[in-house]
């Protein structure tokens, strides 16, 4: 089912609380309980756990072997590497060049205090900047009846830099020797200083959420868990804003899922197992 444009006064039939010049209500839309869908995917297979990968051996014919930072050696015929954060590095130990390299984004939320969640009822997002493949600060009314907002997309000082007070020297190093950092600071610091500025001001991140949502006020903000953005910048500076995947023998890797990748997974998954099974 196609997306209906709504002028204001629709819009509010749908969302009494939400102001907008005009919106695109989009039916088929759903939610989930992510979480629970990831735990239930872990149950289907053998997961280990702080298990960091320091080698990569392939062999042609024969298949994969990697080695962990504890001496464990897994061996299969094909791999696939969705490491996230640390894809670009695991693409290096098999030998690859990724052609890119993951600067992490760290996506700060609050969520509406239990007697302000009435004020969302669905998902609702601004319009997009097309400069950047963030979705930008928006409304998400969850299963379980909490209201998430956000994120906005600050730089991280590590790949786990999930506060502003983890910070991995060799992860930042990392990320200022690359010139791609450098190109695309000089291209949109503008807009990177307005990111940093929500990130530190409570009333500024309010501002921009009363765009959306007149009603609410700072006391209706609660802090809440982080998120990190693994997210691929090229060499010139620019922010890859689609799937990146990188075929080589008995491996794929996907180095930059952007949303919706978590609702798309499981699509995703039949796509990379397909171009294994072409492969093998």
């Amino acid at each position: 089912m196609p997306a209906t444009p709504l002028t204001p006064a629709q819009l509010v039939n749908h969302e009494p609380c939400v102001r907008g010049l005009a919106a695109l209500h989009v039916p088929t839309t759903g939610r989930c309980d992510f979480a629970a869908v990831a735990r239930h995917l872990s149950s289907l297979t053998d997961m280990r756990y702080g298990a960091r990968v320091v080698a990569v051996d392939r062999r042609p014919g024969l298949g994969v072997a990697v080695r962990t930072a504890a001496g464990q050696v897994l061996r299969a015929r094909a791999m696939v590497n969705c490491a996230g954060l640390h894809s670009d590095t695991v693409a290096r130990l098999t030998g690859d060049e990724p052609g890119l390299r993951i600067v992490p984004f760290r996506g700060e939320y609050y969520s509406l205090v239990p007697s302000r969640g009435h004020l969302v009822r669905g998902l609702v997002y601004p319009v997009p900047d097309p400069a950047f493949p963030f979705l930008g600060i928006h409304l998400t009314a969850g299963m379980d009846g909490t209201v998430h907002i956000g994120p906005n997309a600050v730089p991280a000082l590590a790949r786990e830099g999930y506060d502003w007070t983890a910070l991995r020297a060799r992860d930042l190093a990392g990320t200022l020797a690359f010139p791609g950092t450098w190109r695309l600071a000089a291209r949109h610091w503008r807009t990177g200083a307005q990111e940093i500025r929500r990130s530190l001001s409570r009333r500024a991140f309010t501002e921009t959420v009363r765009r959306l949502l007149p009603d609410i006020t700072e006391p209706d903000l609660a802090r809440a868990p982080a998120g990190v953005r693994a997210q691929a910048v090229l060499p010139d500076g620019s922010l890859a804003d689609d799937f990146a995947l990188l075929e080589a023998p008995h491996t794929v890797h996907v180095l930059n899922a952007p949303s919706p990748a978590a609702t798309a997974s499981l699509p995703i998954g039949r796509l990379i197992a397909r171009r294994l099974l072409t492969q093998l």
